[in-house]
């Protein structure tokens, strides 16, 4: 192979360090190192209280660390250095790294008296400084790509659990994140409606958005993430290429998890 046809080294965008975090005795995790890449999608499985969650609220700082350190484009996150000590950054400061890091959560947090558009144009005018036509542009543009086009005025109680999720990820959209988070953004909606959100989050995926993603749904790590990670008690088991590793797991816990969610 030439050097003009070779495969280029992606950027590290997110990186994990040896991050460790309890609740009391508890150990959420244990040393985590996890490196993002630009336009990678992480799919992170394992079972419940494995620190799954745990990791990406630590990375949206909405959950503080013990050790190690979380990185966002080689920039320290929650921290900054004064020699050799550590001193935690003051809410403001926090808020302006987090504004890199959209987050999708398990329930949807719509604010119930704003219509659909209302909650993504919220962010962007109050936070980002947009002028409320700019906003309410992108509005319209980001809900016609998560397939809600019809529902600009639609307020969340009329609108259907996978709709509203929609919405969520639409307005995480519209702050213009380098890397989306997801926890596990399906695990509150009813079965018939899982499809109609990982097929966007499947479309993110193709579009090259860098995200990590929570999830309980081993068909979607599969065929819309590049590597997924395997997580119990607070540490990573296993991780791979996602076909590859999901299709032939190189450890048996890994083996024994797939055997009984799949």
């Amino acid at each position: 192979m030439s050097i003009s046809q070779e495969i280029p080294v992606r950027r590290k965008v997110l990186r994990a360090v040896n991050v460790s975090k309890r609740y009391g005795c508890y150990v959420a995790l244990d040393k985590v190192n996890l490196d993002v890449h630009e336009g990678e999608v992480v799919a992170v499985i394992g079972p419940s209280g494995s620190g799954k969650s745990t990791l990406v609220r630590c990375m949206h700082q909405l959950e503080s660390i013990e050790g190690g350190a979380i990185y966002l484009n080689d920039d320290l996150l929650g921290f900054r250095r004064n020699g050799d000590t550590l001193r935690a950054l003051d809410a403001r400061a926090v808020a302006r790294q987090r504004r890199n890091l959209g987050m999708v959560f398990q329930q949807f947090v719509l604010f119930p008296h704003m219509t659909a558009a209302e909650n993504i144009m919220e962010g962007p005018v109050r936070v980002l400084g947009d002028d409320t036509s700019s906003a309410r542009k992108l509005a319209e543009h980001l809900l016609r790509r998560v397939g809600l086009g019809d529902k600009f005025d639609a307020y969340p109680p009329q609108l259907s659990g996978g709709q509203q999720q929609r919405v969520a990820i639409a307005r995480a959209l519209a702050m213009r994140p380098q890397v989306l988070l997801f926890d596990e953004p399906t695990s509150a909606l009813d079965p018939e409606l899982v499809g109609e959100v990982l097929n966007v989050v499947t479309d993110l995926a193709r579009a090259g958005k860098t995200m990590v993603v929570v999830t309980h749904e081993i068909g979607f790590a599969r065929e819309a993430a590049d590597r997924v990670v395997f997580m119990e008690s607070g540490r990573i088991v296993e991780e791979g290429a996602a076909r590859e590793t999901l299709a032939n797991p190189r450890t048996e816990r890994l083996r024994a998890f797939l055997s009984r969610v799949m």
